[in-house]
C-alpha cells in the first residue's frame, strides 16, 4: 500500500501544477519574469512586497459604485496565495503587517464621515440613515475585498482559515507590535463566522468503512486522548462507540472538529475504561445496555477557525442523532479532563508558603497525615514535600499518599472549577465551554485518568459536565448573562469544605 504522505505529496503536486498553469498565464499578462521564486521560501524587500500588495489589492469602489463594480481578476488571488506560501515566517509577519496596515480602514474617510453624521443628527431620519450607511460601507478594509475573492478559488478557503492561524500565532507571540494585525484577525474570524455558520455544515458519523485519508486525519487530530494505533482507532469507531464530524463543502475530506462519544449503561467515571476497553472490539450492541452517552473527547481540527463557534452546534446535533438511534436514551455528560488544574494548585501552594498560611490550606489532621507520609517536619517542610510529591506524579505510586491526598485534591480542584473565575466566567477553558453550552458541573471523579498526562495534568481527576436536555437553555442563559455556574450537590459540597479549610 503507498504511504499517505507519498499520496498527500503526490496529490499537492499535482493541484499545485494545476494552479501554476494559471499562473503563467495570468504572470505573462502581468509582465513578470518567470514563477519558479514562488516555489520554495525566499527572503523578499519591503519594496517588493508594497509593489504585490499593490496589484492585487484592489481599491475599494466608491460608496455609489460598490454594488456595480467589476470583480478583480482570479489572478490576483492566486498569486497573492503562492506569494505568501512562498515567504519564510519572518518575512510573512512582514507581509501581512503591510497589508493591514496600508490597506486597511480609510480612516480619515471615517473621521470625515462621523463628524458630518453628528452635524446631521438634528435633520431627518433619512439623511441620517444615509450617513450611518455610508459610514458603515468606509469601515470595510481594503483588503476585505481580496479576501472574499480568495474564498472563491480553489483551496481558497482552507488557505484564509491558515492565514487566521498564522495571524493568531502572530498576536500570541508578539511577533507583530501593530495594533492593525488584531484588525485583520477580527475581519477574518468575521467571514469565517459566516462560511462556516451551521447551516452550511455537514454532519458526518465516522465509522472504520470510512475513506482512509479521514481515518487518518481523525487519528491525527485526536488531542485528548491519542490514538495509539489503528486498532485502538477502530476501537474508536466501532461498536458502543460513536465519532461524528462537521465538515465543509469548502474543505472536503477536512474534519473541521470532532466528537467522540461512548455509549454506556452508565454515566461513567473512568477514561481507561472507555479508550482501553478491548472487549467492546468485535462485540455486537446490546440495546439494552445502552442507556448513556457519555462524550470524552471534542476536538477542533483548525486552529484558524479559534472563536468561530462550533463545538456546541456539534454536541447538540449529537444529541438529536442519539435520540433518534435511541429513543429510551436520556442521559447525556461528558468525562471531560481538567487541564491547567495541577499548575494552578502549585501557583496556590508556593502562594501560600510565601505568606506563610500553609497551616490553613489542609486541616490540621491532614497536614498530620502528610507529615507522616512523607516523613517531613511540620510547616515549610511539609508544604514542600507536599509541593514535590505533586509536580513528579509519586504519590500515585502509594496507596498511602492517594487516601491522604484524596479529600485534599478532589476540594481544591472542586473550587478551581468553580471558584476560580476570568472576567467572572470559569478560569478553566473546557469547564467554560460545556457551562456556555448550558451543562451542569454535575460530579468531581477521582482516579478517572491514571494515565501520565492525567495524572501530570489533573491529578488523576476528571469532571462529568452532565446535560439536562430540559435545563440547557435555562443553564447557559444564567452563565451567559449573570455568570451563575450550575453544580450539583457534591461539588457544591466540596467547594464548601474548600473555603472551610482554606479560611477564604
Amino acid at each position: 500500500m503507498t504511504p499517505y504522505p507519498v499520496i498527500w505529496t503526490f496529490r499537492g503536486t499535482v493541484r499545485w501544477w494545476r494552479h501554476g498553469s494559471v499562473l503563467q498565464t495570468a504572470f505573462k499578462a502581468l509582465d513578470i519574469r518567470g514563477w519558479r521564486w514562488y516555489c520554495t521560501p525566499i527572503r523578499v524587500s519591503v519594496t517588493g512586497m508594497e509593489e504585490i500588495l499593490a496589484r492585487v489589492v484592489a481599491p475599494l469602489p466608491t460608496y455609489e459604485t460598490r454594488d456595480k463594480s467589476p470583480p478583480p481578476p482570479e489572478s490576483n488571488s492566486l498569486e497573492f496565495m503562492h506569494f505568501y506560501r512562498s515567504l519564510d515566517k519572518e518575512d510573512k509577519v512582514g507581509f501581512l503587517t503591510k497589508l493591514s496596515q496600508d490597506f486597511g480602514v480609510d480612516h480619515k474617510s471615517v473621521s470625515e464621515l462621523a463628524l458630518k453624521l453628528m452635524d446631521n443628527q438634528l435633520r431627518d431620519l433619512a439623511t441620517v440613515l444615509q450617513v450611518e450607511d455610508r459610514l458603515r460601507y468606509s469601515l470595510t478594509p481594503r483588503y476585505k475585498q481580496l479576501l472574499n475573492h480568495i474564498s472563491r478559488v480553489e483551496s481558497g478557503v482552507k488557505f484564509l482559515v491558515d492565514l487566521r492561524a498564522d495571524v493568531l500565532e502572530m498576536i500570541a507571540s508578539k511577533s507583530s507590535e501593530s495594533p492593525h494585525i488584531r484588525d485583520l484577525s477580527i475581519t477574518l474570524k468575521g467571514l469565517l463566522s459566516e462560511w462556516f455558520s451551521v447551516g452550511l455544515l455537514r454532519l458526518e458519523r465516522i465509522t472504520w468503512q470510512s475513506p482512509c485519508e479521514i481515518l487518518q486525519k481523525i487519528s491525527q487530530y485526536e488531542a485528548v486522548h491519542p490514538v495509539r494505533n489503528w486498532t485502538d482507532l477502530k476501537r474508536r469507531v466501532g461498536p458502543y462507540r460513536r465519532c461524528y464530524a462537521f465538515t465543509h463543502a469548502a474543505m472536503p475530506g477536512e474534519p473541521l472538529v470532532v466528537l467522540h462519544v461512548a455509549l454506556t449503561e452508565d454515566i461513567s467515571d473512568n477514561i481507561q475504561s472507555i479508550v482501553r476497553e478491548y472487549a467492546t472490539l468485535d462485540s455486537e450492541e446490546d440495546v439494552n445496555k445502552i442507556n448513556a452517552a457519555v462524550f470524552y473527547s471534542i476536538s477542533s481540527t483548525q486552529a484558524g477557525l479559534q472563536g468561530v463557534e462550533l463545538g456546541n452546534y456539534l454536541i447538540k446535533r449529537v444529541v438529536r442523532e442519539l435520540q433518534s438511534e435511541f429513543p429510551h436514551m436520556s442521559q447525556f455528560s461528558s468525562l471531560s479532563p481538567i487541564p491547567g488544574f495541577s499548575s494552578w494548585l502549585q501557583g496556590i501552594l508556593s502562594q501560600y508558603r510565601k505568606e506563610g498560611r500553609g497551616s490553613d490550606l489542609l486541616s490540621e489532621q491532614e497536614w498530620k497525615e502528610v507529615e507522616q507520609a512523607t516523613d517531613s517536619s511540620p510547616g515549610a517542610p511539609a508544604l514542600d514535600a507536599l509541593r514535590k510529591l505533586i509536580s513528579t506524579s509519586e504519590w500515585m505510586r502509594y496507596e498511602r499518599l492517594s487516601c491522604v491526598l484524596e479529600p485534599v485534591l478532589m476540594r481544591l480542584c472542586a473550587w478551581y472549577l468553580y471558584g476560580e473565575k476570568r472576567r467572572g466566567y470559569a478560569l478553566n477553558p473546557v469547564a467554560n465551554f460545556h457551562l456556555q453550552n448550558g451543562a451542569t458541573m454535575w460530579r468531581l471523579n477521582w482516579r478517572a485518568d491514571t494515565s501520565p498526562r492525567g495524572v501530570a495534568n489533573s491529578c488523576s481527576i476528571m469532571v462529568n459536565y452532565r446535560y439536562f436536555l430540559n435545563e440547557t437553555s435555562k443553564n447557559s442563559a444564567l452563565y451567559m448573562q449573570n455568570k451563575v455556574i450550575t453544580a450539583s450537590d457534591q461539588v457544591l459540597g466540596l467547594v464548601s469544605q474548600f473555603q472551610k479549610n482554606s479560611k477564604l
